[in-house]
């Protein structure tokens, strides 16, 4: 069974791809609201984007969040004229979390869907498997994901990631404020694979650097499901637990954290992928009032929100407390979801400098993306203003630390830019198309 699923043009939302293959007979779709018939000219027929979509596995919180902030950023591109006057067409295959079976729907949206790029992909472990694929067929490969592989330049020169910070820039941002207001001797708890491994590797070096240490590093399988029996490896001297984790099982980690410290803890400083998607005010996680944690964008609405972000955040749907509008058991994973609706206003930007036609300019959309150098804060670009670094292809922007108080979070320190900025570890533009 096809489970892919297709969205397109401002009024008809989610739609079968089937039914856009029907066009001849469809004469209720003909009637539509902004319908185009495709077939008068190769010029007016959809651009064609490939969302590989975490819809089932470990990252199917995100998936649900990253496919509604996408069906909102491709609404408003479509209702503004699309690209190059084209409207756009989503095409979602679900990868399951899986990177063996994200690099097959790579495939599959080369060969069978022939999309003009492919898009949306969080989890590292998921990027780091599809990518050798989408090289090979000189796919322009758009990933959402934080981690340090596209920026490395160890993947490719058809992988970028435009719209979200990478974990390396994240963390030297935030080092400082770590060391100089939660404490000096760190215990860093980290999901068992290659998300977590950023944090392994560039958290001690940024401490160092402001004089503080992790003294004790503790991974932990993102698929675990009961955590008390890591928690006697925090060393009794830990000033702070530095915690990221990821999968369902979040909101259980951190309870278990809770029961085994009580109201005798160390400062807790976490990445807010260990909440994404979980109500901070859930039975048992009272104790986390004070501690703090790394946002992308914030979850709640702030007093000092732009306009750009208000609209944005109403634009995907969710309230003042980052959760669904009319829903408020389901909390966003607004920390994340922003990067697609950026990432794909980087592709309109650069699809239209390179005069992007089809998949025979898929070069010229890759040379295009590398010529970018920086995207002002304003309506597509909410989160706030990056800069871009053609040859690592990655993005960098400021980063949120917000605090617990009285069941919300507010946003305590923002970092600049420059606060992240790392040299390059190598340079993709060398690399042949």
């Amino acid at each position: 069974m096809d489970k892919s699923k297709t969205f397109n043009l401002p009024k008809t939302g989610l739609t079968r791809r089937t039914a856009l293959k029907g066009l001849a007979a469809g004469a209720g779709l003909a009637m539509a609201p902004g319908f185009v018939r495709y077939s008068q000219a190769q010029s007016s027929a959809p651009i064609k984007i490939g969302f590989q979509s975490h819809r089932t596995g470990i990252g199917a919180a995100y998936g649900r969040w990253y496919e509604k902030t996408t069906a909102a950023a491709v609404k408003a591109i479509n209702a503004a004229g699309g690209i190059n006057g084209r409207q756009v067409e989503v095409i979602i295959e679900d990868d399951g979390t899986d990177p063996g079976r994200g690099a097959e729907v790579v495939g599959k949206f080369a060969t069978q869907h022939k999309t003009d790029i492919v898009f949306g992909t969080l989890f590292s472990h998921v990027v780091i498997g599809s990518a050798p694929a989408a090289g090979e067929a000189k796919m322009p490969y758009f990933v959402v994901s934080e981690g340090h592989h596209v920026a490395s330049t160890k993947l490719n020169r058809y992988v970028f990631q435009p719209g979200i910070t990478d974990v390396k820039s994240q963390i030297q941002s935030m080092a400082p404020w770590i060391a100089a207001n939660a404490g000096k001797k760190v215990t860093q708890i980290f999901p068992d694979f290659a998300f977590g491994y950023d944090h392994r590797d560039y958290l001690p070096p940024a401490l160092k650097a402001q004089g503080a240490d992790v003294i004790a590093q503790i991974a932990i399988p993102p698929t675990e499901s009961s955590f008390t029996k890591y928690f006697p490896q925090i060393p009794a001297e830990t000033e702070v637990i530095y915690h990221v984790m990821v999968g369902p099982a979040v909101l259980t980690f951190v309870k278990e954290l809770g029961e085994f410290y009580g109201s005798n803890r160390p400062q807790l400083f976490g990445f807010i992928d260990s909440l994404e998607a979980v109500d901070i005010n859930s039975p048992g996680l009272e104790f986390l009032d004070g501690s703090h944690f790394w946002e992308g964008s914030p979850r709640y609405a702030q007093a000092d929100d732009t306009e750009a972000q208000k609209a944005y955040r109403a634009a995907v749907g969710i309230d003042d407390n980052g959760a669904a509008v009319g829903d408020p058991k389901d909390v966003s994973t607004a920390a994340h979801m922003f990067g697609c609706w950026e990432t794909l206003y980087v592709v309109k930007k650069a699809m239209e400098d390179a005069g992007y036609k089809g998949p025979e300019d898929r070069a010229k959309l890759v040379e295009a993306t590398e010529a970018l150098t920086a995207f002002a804060e304003g309506p597509e670009h909410p989160q706030g203003p990056k800069t871009f670094n053609g040859k690592i292809h990655q993005c960098f922007g400021i980063q949120n630390i917000s605090k617990v108080e009285g069941g919300k979070l507010k946003v305590v320190h923002k970092t600049k830019i420059e606060d992240g900025l790392y040299e390059a570890e190598g340079d993709y533009t060398t690399q042949a198309l």
